[in-house]
């Protein structure tokens, strides 16, 4: 069961089952769809666990693969949930599974070794070194990030023996995926974890325009040869909480292009966009193009369209026939009449039906034979050939051949939707290893700009992280005390670019520099190649013991957990190597691409002060470009100087300088070293909750 030869697979979402529908009567190819919870869209109808199997079935008899979605970061009392849903998606024989943990995706590799993984878009694969990376962790397919360019697609493709998916039609999200603690930190509602509230799509503005955090929806249906030109095997449709109109109307589409067909985009645009489509990022073309809401009149375009698009699935006699079969038909005096099929798969079945008669005056000849044989409209099977070997002077009624015809696809639809289980060993689950706890935490500082630097910070902070660049500038002009501290903090996002960043950690480490922060698989590849001792960021979102467990495998030496978690929950998982928790800073709630203040201000007034947005209750949320991509930081510091007798347990912890001034810099690390209170606003972010 694959796409049609030389042409990548269309992937379709299924929210739904009315989606799934739609999905497989217009023509997909595979389907993604999630259970109950533990996947990124715990708000869509989804499905169940139960009828997992009967839903595979009816995929597979139609030739449509199925990848289950449990691409969220799992908590630890999740696992034995994760351990449920991975055993049925394995009983029922999913095709392939798609994650967001390095935990999960550890689990799935122990438990059922022969499980395809795929590696969730929240993964932050953008490079060809990320997919080098989860490449070495056992996944044979990655979903590249929305934001990659034509040329950034091909290197990912060219740079490892992964299949790569990209995105050809959907929203795009403001930050780029899985680096997004927006809504979790306004209203505990985690996008990785399945429950984003879209604030983005709020009334934010910059420079006096309004929505500056919401894009326009992507499409590339039109320019899928010059997606297939770079190597993507999939095309993803992103819209599982979108209806099954849009379903039929995206899949329609993508199939018109590929076969060489102008497809109905204008249909495909009232059915749902903000205003209109954007193939900004495809092209590099990263401006206020790409941002766009939806707004009234995108709205009720899409009245004028649902029932054209229903007619695309709500018949199923026509549905696109993607299994192709060949037909051999025999006919004996004295025998009951047989028939084979064999698909496309390899799959064969035989069914025999009535006697022959000896004609009275219209025999049945071969072409009388292949008409009966050919109707198989409202099946999944279309016929390619047909062999008739029949004896002259006979006659079966066309009913005859119907019904045998109906009784060799029935069986058929049998043996296709058989399950193929992947073995599960429940047993082979263990029990991450710990490490000793150090009596009282470290301190780790992470800053923006070298000018924070100070004689105390280095002699209080057991490690200090700087931008590479800002580093080498630091090295280059001054000769810092206790170098050994000193840590370079690779980009957060590194579409390209990647031969000046190595020539600079070449310089680096020819300072003397033996540490580097990474924050995404591409990072620890590079920092990998040049024998770095990693420390694991917070946006690798490590939120159970597995997922330090496999982090630590990349051959970290220690690791911030994810801002997502609260205090306890931090201080209850266990890691091989040691642990820690930001305890202070603006916590960067998006990291992006597409700049909204160089957008809609420009950079010239963004250097002069003019780098926040603002929300729809005048609070400025700043943006900074320190660490190679736009980070919106949260209005209010993370402070808990306040509370230093509750960070026991922890192995560090660590400050996040952001906007702060030299002098505020020095003032926070002493409150940190004796205890002192915030002097103005500030919030525990996410300490002492628990996201959804």
């Amino acid at each position: 069961m694959s796409a049609r030869a030389g042409q990548p697979e269309v992937l379709a979402p299924a929210g739904s089952p009315a989606a799934l529908d739609a999905a497989l009567l217009c023509g997909a190819d595979a389907v993604y769809f999630g259970v109950d919870v533990l996947n990124a869209r715990r708000n869509a109808e989804n499905f169940t666990l139960e009828h997992l199997a009967d839903t595979v079935r009816r995929c597979h008899v139609r030739g449509v693969k199925v990848y289950l979605t449990l691409n969220i970061v799992v908590l630890e009392q999740e696992i034995p949930q994760l351990m449920r849903a991975a055993e049925a998606a394995c009983a029922a024989g999913v095709d392939a599974v798609i994650v967001q943990d390095a935990g999960e995706a550890a689990i799935l590799r122990r438990c059922a070794p022969k499980m395809p993984l795929h590696a969730s878009t929240q993964m932050v694969v953008h490079n060809a070194e990320g997919a080098r990376r989860l490449e070495s962790m056992g996944f044979s397919r990655v979903v590249a990030a929305r934001e990659c360019t034509r040329e950034e697609l091909a290197a990912i493709a060219a740079g490892t023996s992964m299949q790569v998916e990209a995105f050809v039609h959907g929203a795009l999200c403001m930050s780029v995926s899985g680096q997004c603690y927006l809504s979790s930190v306004l209203g505990r509602r985690s996008g990785n974890r399945g429950l984003c509230a879209q604030p983005c799509r709020l009334a934010f503005t910059a420079g006096g325009c309004g929505h500056a955090l919401s894009l326009k929806d992507m499409s590339l249906i039109e320019r899928v040869r010059e997606l297939q030109k770079t190597g993507v095997c999939s095309l993803k449709i992103e819209g599982r909480m979108k209806r099954p109109e849009y379903v039929a109307a995206a899949v329609t589409a993508c199939r018109a292009a590929l076969a060489g067909e102008t497809p109905d985009m204008e249909s495909l645009r009232a059915v749902f966009s903000r205003s209109g489509f954007t193939d900004g990022y495809f092209d590099g073309r990263v401006d206020s193009s790409l941002f766009g809401y939806r707004q009234k009149e995108d709205v009720t375009a899409a009245a004028g369209v649902l029932g054209k698009l229903e007619n695309l699935y709500a018949d199923p006699r026509r549905q696109v026939q993607k299994v192709g079969v060949e037909m051999a038909f025999a006919m004996k005096a004295g025998a009951p009449a047989f028939l084979s099929v064999l698909d496309c798969d390899g799959n064969c079945v035989c069914a025999e039906g009535d006697i022959p008669q000896a004609a009275v005056s219209r025999p049945t000849d071969p072409d009388r034979a292949r008409v009966a044989l050919c109707k198989t409209g409202g099946t999944p099977y279309h016929v390619e050939r047909t062999l008739c070997s029949i004896s002259p002077g006979l006659m079966l009624p066309a009913s005859s051949i119907n019904a045998l015809r109906r009784d060799a696809l029935a069986k058929l639809d049998e043996q296709r939707g058989a399950p193929r289980p992947v073995q599960f060993d429940a047993a082979a689950l263990w029990t991450p290893p710990d490490s000793p706890r150090a009596p009282r935490p470290a301190l780790h500082v992470r800053l923006y700009d070298p000018k924070q630097l100070s004689e105390e910070m280095m002699e209080e902070a057991a490690l200090v992280t700087l931008p590479v660049q800002a580093l080498l500038d630091l090295l280059e002009r001054d000769e810092p005390p206790c170098p050994d501290k000193l840590c370079a903090g690779l980009p957060r996002i590194l579409f390209d670019g990647q031969d000046r960043l190595r020539a600079q950690l070449e310089r680096l480490r020819g300072y003397g520099v033996k540490h580097a922060a990474v924050g995404n698989p591409g990072a620890a590849q590079i920092a990998a190649d040049y024998g770095f001792l990693m420390h694991g960021e917070p946006f690798l979102n490590a939120t159970n013991s597995y997922a330090a467990e496999a982090l630590a495998g990349w051959g970290l030496c220690d690791l911030a957990l994810s801002f997502e978690l609260s205090l306890d929950a931090a201080r209850a998982l266990r890691s091989p190597v040691p642990r820690g928790v930001t305890v202070y800073g603006r916590l960067p709630l998006m990291t992006m691409r597409a700049c909204p203040v160089k957008a809609f201000v420009g950079c010239a007034r963004c250097r002069q002060g003019e780098n926040f947005i603002t929300d729809r209750r005048g609070e400025s949320f700043y943006t900074s470009c320190a660490y190679g991509c736009a980070e919106l930081l949260n209005p209010m510091p993370l402070f808990m100087a306040d509370r230093l007798d509750e960070l026991g347990g922890f192995d560090f912890v660590e400050l996040r300088f952001t906007t702060e001034t030299p002098a505020d810099c020095a003032r926070i690390l002493r409150a940190y070293r004796y205890g002192g209170r915030c002097d103005g606003p500030f919030t525990r972010g996410l300490l002492y909750k628990t996201v959804l």
